[in-house]
């Protein structure tokens, strides 16, 4: 703009007025210009994520799990599996991936990078990771983003027939009345950590026994050699069916079907031992909400239009919880701040 000399007749608006105001009106129409750009470009990017989202699958889905044919997730995972490709008119393999703690499987996933390929994994194979592990190659937050949750794995807290002991309660003061007689077990990752965060909170004098196979141990604790185990449910029912074992409470946040007439362990009065276990479906970094969205829509269609899901899920204690993506990513916050705290209580530093 040309430099104007200072107007002494201000009654009138002088030739400087009417370029600085020309020199607004043109910036204004410079800055319409770009809102309506902008404002047109995200319009056009969610147009493209949700015709992505009508027309998915176009190809085969690939279900990425952390364990062998027949755990419990895998169960969930080929029932779900054999509805949606019905749904989708397109297959959906089954690929599992143990070993590594978990690793395996979500290597596999964040190196496909790929909308078909999914991670089907309880969130506790990830959340405790942080703290099981000094270095990551991968970034939960950002890699694995949440699309719905499926199931809740009952996890459950038991001792054998044989100590006599009927609730938590009375464990504990077994515990405390017999000092460095008893030992505990838990699963690993979540349960382990919580575990033993609770027999330090409470100064238990016990014994921790580290399983490198969590599945001997119920047997282990039908025969006494150990006192207390954290695992899942399911694994325990026989047992408990047998008359071995006997369940002292759950841990999920209220009672669940299929161990109704069981406490919650918030009900027994030790509510730090309260833990959710999620399992559910992850996409890759990069997906859009509304594909996320629509995909658990698509999950949520099938489990309520057959009835017999729910039922069928519980002989491997898992009851059916359905949570979109917004809710279920909060859910995965929840767990993560619990295990924060946990992981303060033990002195353990989170991975970098």
């Amino acid at each position: 703009m040309r430099k104007c000399r200072p107007q002494v007749d201000m009654s009138s608006p002088s030739r400087c007025d009417a370029q600085f105001v020309s020199f607004l009106n043109g910036k204004r129409r410079v800055l319409r210009f770009m809102i309506t750009l902008v404002t047109g470009l995200v319009a056009s990017l969610n147009s493209v994520a949700v015709a992505s989202a009508q027309t998915y699958p176009q190809r085969a889905v690939k279900f990425i799990l952390p364990f062998g044919p027949a755990a419990g997730a895998d169960i969930s995972a080929r029932l779900l599996g054999e509805k949606l490709a019905a749904r989708w008119g397109k297959p959906v393999v089954i690929e599992n991936r143990p070993g590594g703690d978990g690793l395996v499987a979500i290597n596999a996933f964040t190196s496909s990078n790929d909308e078909h390929t999914l991670l089907f994994v309880p969130a506790s194979t990830f959340t405790a990771h942080p703290y099981t592990h000094e270095k990551l190659p991968y970034d939960a937050e950002r890699d694995l983003l949440p699309i719905t949750n499926v199931t809740t794995i009952v996890i459950a807290l038991s001792a054998p027939a044989s100590l006599n002991v009927k609730t938590l309660g009375e464990f504990i003061a077994l515990a405390r009345a017999k000092p460095n007689t008893l030992n505990v077990a838990a699963a690993a990752g979540n349960s382990d950590l919580i575990l033993s965060a609770f027999i330090k909170t409470q100064g238990l004098p016990v014994a921790r026994v580290p399983y490198r196979d969590i599945q001997q141990a119920p047997s282990d604790l039908a025969e006494a050699r150990i006192h207390l185990l954290m695992s899942s449910y399911a694994t325990m029912l026989p047992l408990v069916q047998a008359g071995s074992l006997r369940i002292l409470a759950v841990t999920s946040r209220k009672r669940v079907g299929i161990a109704a007439d069981t406490p919650t362990v918030a009900e027994a009065g030790y509510p730090y031992l309260g833990l959710d276990s999620l399992i559910g479906i992850y996409g890759p970094r990069g997906m859009s909400m509304a594909l996320r969205e629509s995909i658990a829509a698509d999950v949520r269609t099938v489990i309520e239009a057959d009835p017999t899901i729910a039922s069928r899920l519980a002989v491997s204690g898992q009851v059916v919880d359905l949570r979109g993506p917004h809710e279920f990513a909060a859910g995965i916050k929840e767990i993560r701040d619990q295990l924060a705290a946990i992981a303060q209580t033990l002195g353990i530093k989170a991975a970098q």
